[in-house]
C-alpha cells in the first residue's frame, strides 16, 4: 500500500523554524516529483514548493528566500525546512507524490500535518 506521512508541525513563534518531513512508501521514490501544498482555514489549497525527481527545486513566491525543499532517496523522505515563519503560513500542509516516467505515473497525497504561527 502507498503511504505519505507528514511530520514535523506545530505551533511556532514569528520569525521561528521549522522543518517538515513526508516519508513516502509503496511505491519507487526515486522516480517521483514531490510536492509541498498548504491550505489554511477559508481558502484553496496552494502549491508551496516542488522538487523534481534530479533534485530540481520551484517556490511559490511567497516563501521564496525563507523555505527550502529536499529529498532524500535513500530515506524515501521529502523535506520542507521554513524559517521566518510568518502568521500567513498558518495552515495544514500535505505532501503530494507525482510520478515522473513512463513506468510510475501514481498520483499520491498524504493526510497534512498543522502548521500555527503566533505569538
Amino acid at each position: 500500500q502507498v503511504q505519505l506521512v507528514e511530520s514535523g508541525g506545530g505551533l511556532v513563534q514569528p520569525g521561528g523554524s521549522l522543518r517538515l518531513s513526508c516519508a513516502a512508501s509503496g511505491f519507487t521514490f526515486s522516480d517521483y516529483a514531490m510536492i509541498w501544498y498548504r491550505q489554511a482555514p477559508g481558502k484553496e489549497r496552494e502549491l508551496v514548493a516542488a522538487i523534481t525527481k534530479t533534485t530540481i527545486p520551484n517556490y511559490a513566491d511567497s516563501v521564496k528566500g525563507r523555505f527550502t525543499i529536499s529529498r532524500d532517496n535513500a530515506k524515501n523522505t521529502v523535506y520542507l525546512q521554513m524559517n521566518g515563519l510568518k502568521p500567513e503560513d498558518t495552515a495544514v500542509y500535505y505532501c503530494r507524490a507525482v510520478g515522473s516516467s513512463f513506468s510510475s505515473r501514481g498520483d499520491y497525497w498524504g493526510k497534512g500535518t498543522q502548521v500555527t504561527v503566533s505569538s
